[in-house]
């Protein structure tokens, strides 16, 4: 991994005034990570740099980063649950921990009979409004290997990455009066459940207990962004990488890989939903 080069970091936080941006790229979980649920089934491997979540009929487990964040990048490398995973979710999303206005970012991994595709399904909330799920399946097996699942955040769009890849995006069209998250900062989170009532086939498939328990491993945790408490002009700073022109829209070749997700492995959209939305949502029709 990474290790920070404290002098440069030093002198940059001058030259901007002290409008710097934190980089984490923890050498162990625990430097920028807390467990939050049930600590007996999360276990470091590796001296702290991965960690293993188990759910078996006792619990599942849930982490959180020790701060919050205002725009920025996260992400990690996930070896999801193997074989028969019907039933359970894997979850890595950003969340403002606020009661009714909430902002959330959200990957949940839905699990799976063996031999069939893996689902993962994004959500927004943004001002306390979700229901924006969007599901794909994956076109590899997310439980074979360890793959890179990433959270681009910045005043111009949301931007959620498998390896690279850009798999949904959500733009900032507050100028049409749709919500876009860019007031509360939001912690990280990651929990391992059971969710049999809705996760596989829509309830229809039951977690197998026989099976269990269940494994799900992390590595490579990476933010990058405004840490809260902190500078406070940080997140208004323009040259915070992420808000680079590199970054306020996809690339070509993004988009290119962007529409080949969706016209090939997207299986469920709620903006084509007519059944929930009789009327299609604003931050559709506004192309999100």
């Amino acid at each position: 991994m990474a290790s920070l080069d404290y002098s440069g970091l030093i002198i940059s936080c001058v030259l901007a005034l002290l409008s710097c941006t934190v980089i984490g790229r923890p050498a162990t979980f625990l430097q920028d990570f807390r467990i939050t649920w049930s600590d007996s089934h999360i276990r470091q491997l590796d001296g702290g740099r991965a960690i293993q979540l188990v759910l078996d009929q006792n619990s599942g487990c849930g982490f959180a980063s020790k701060y919050q964040y205002l725009f920025g990048r996260v992400s990690m490398k996930i070896k999801l649950v193997p074989g028969d995973s019907a039933g359970t979710v894997t979850a890595f999303y950003m969340n403002s921990d606020t009661d009714t206005i909430r902002d959330e970012l959200d990957f949940e991994f839905l699990g799976n009979r063996s031999g069939q595709p893996y689902t993962v399904q994004t959500n927004v909330y943004a001002h306390g409004k979700g229901d924006r799920e969007q599901r794909i399946n994956l076109w590899f097996d997310p439980a074979a290997e360890f793959h890179t699942y990433s959270i681009l955040w910045n005043h111009h769009h949301v931007v959620f990455y498998v390896d690279q890849v850009p798999i949904r995006v959500y733009k900032n069209n507050e100028a049409r009066g749709i919500p876009f998250p860019k007031f509360q900062p939001m912690g990280v989170y990651s929990t391992l459940w059971e969710a049999d009532d809705w996760a596989t086939r829509g309830g229809l498939e039951k977690i197998d207990w026989s099976k269990a328990p269940f494994y799900a491993y992390y590595k490579d945790f990476d933010i990058e962004g405004c840490p809260v408490p902190g500078p406070a002009n940080c997140a208004a700073n323009p040259s915070n990488w992420w808000e680079g022109a590199a970054y306020q829209q996809l690339s070509p070749e993004e988009a290119k890989r962007y529409r080949w997700v969706r016209m090939n492995h997207m299986i469920y959209d709620y903006c084509t939903d007519k059944s929930r939305y009789p009327v299609t949502p604003p931050e559709c029709v506004a192309g999100i």
